[in-house]
């Protein structure tokens, strides 16, 4: 049975051409026999399956004025899963032609990850975060980020279960070898497979944007706060969202300081940590509309004086994050 919920396979039968799979059609479905339906729903579900999928093919006859059948046939799938392929065997160009495939984006994105694991969950992975975020970033039920397949073959667009909320930016697939072909959003939610798949996807998230923000190299760095700048505050979500990622997403967060003149000049917390003065034990901060509105805040004053640096927290999302975070390392 197809997501489009007519087809009931009654046999499949070896033939001298390869399987032959018979399906029974529910009454008024006769759309379904058509041609051009029946390529779509293939290039749809099945495009990647790595067995060629034929159908015999039509061409237009100019004297009949009409679709002729010939004995020829012709493949109807790409049979190839480009996630399925060796990384060493995938270009760069390839992976960036994917990314706007999966995620209708025309930009290339910001970066990309690509894993085979195996364990007790045995799945494949090809996740990308865009370099820009689309207009519907704060919508908080709207998905469509992760395609799940299962042994390549597709099985819904939307599987928000793989992937917290808070990472909703995330564009990709997730190919399962575990779940069964005939999956529902119900057992989705109940499965051990996806909840590692979910665990194992988000850690791997969370540590591509390590490597970036860690990097010495100035692209990397670069590429860093432009992720920061398009989806930070969404990402300060998951603060309040995933206790067991906590700090390491609190090393990620970047703010406004005193110590910068403009807001686009972010600060990490292992920076100001870094910076404190002696005796110093606590993070100070202050909270404001605007970058200007914190900066010329009357409370700053004495902070000033003691030459000691406060940050700036003028994003919406910030009081709501401050009441899960109240310490960092200590």
């Amino acid at each position: 049975s197809t997501g489009e919920g007519a087809y009931s396979v009654v046999a499949i039968q070896k033939t001298s051409r390869g399987t032959d799979i018979i399906l029974h059609l529910r009454e008024g479905e006769d759309e379904l026999l058509s041609t051009w339906k029946l390529k779509s729903i293939i290039t749809k579900y099945s495009d990647h399956i790595s067995l060629p999928i034929q159908m015999a093919k039509e061409e237009w006859d100019e004297e009949k004025k009409e679709m002729v059948t010939k004995d020829e046939p012709e493949t109807i799938n790409q049979a190839s899963a480009l996630w399925a392929r060796s990384k060493s065997d995938i270009t760069p160009e390839q992976y960036e032609e994917f990314y706007k495939h999966v995620s209708h984006d025309f930009g290339a994105p910001l970066t990309y990850t690509h894993n085979r694991v195996e364990g007790r969950s045995e799945y494949t992975q090809l996740l990308y975060i865009p370099a820009k975020a689309p207009f519907d970033l704060w919508d908080r039920n709207k998905r469509g980020g992760i395609k799940l397949y299962v042994k390549r073959v597709f099985i819904m667009d939307d599987a928000e279960q793989l992937m917290p909320t808070y990472l909703r930016f995330v564009k990709g697939v997730i190919d399962s070898a575990d779940l069964p072909l005939n999956v529902s959003r119900e057992i989705l939610q109940e499965s051990r497979d996806v909840k590692a798949i979910r665990e194992g996807s988000t850690k791997r998230v969370i540590g591509m944007l390590e490597e970036l923000a860690n990097a010495e190299e100035q692209d990397k760095k670069d590429k860093y706060q432009t992720f920061w700048t398009e989806f930070g505050q969404v990402l300060k979500e998951g603060i309040g969202e995933d206790f067991t990622n906590k700090d390491r997403l609190a090393k990620l967060l970047r703010f406004a300081s005193t110590h910068n003149d403009t807001p686009d000049q972010t600060v990490a917390l292992a920076d100001y940590v870094g910076r404190m003065k002696e005796g110093q034990e606590k993070i100070y901060y202050v909270t404001g509309e605007s970058f200007t509105a914190a900066k010329n805040s009357p409370h700053l004053e004495i902070f000033r004086k003691k030459g000691v640096e406060v940050l700036l927290l003028t994003d919406r999302v910030d009081e709501w994050m401050l009441s899960f975070f109240t310490e960092f390392e200590g």
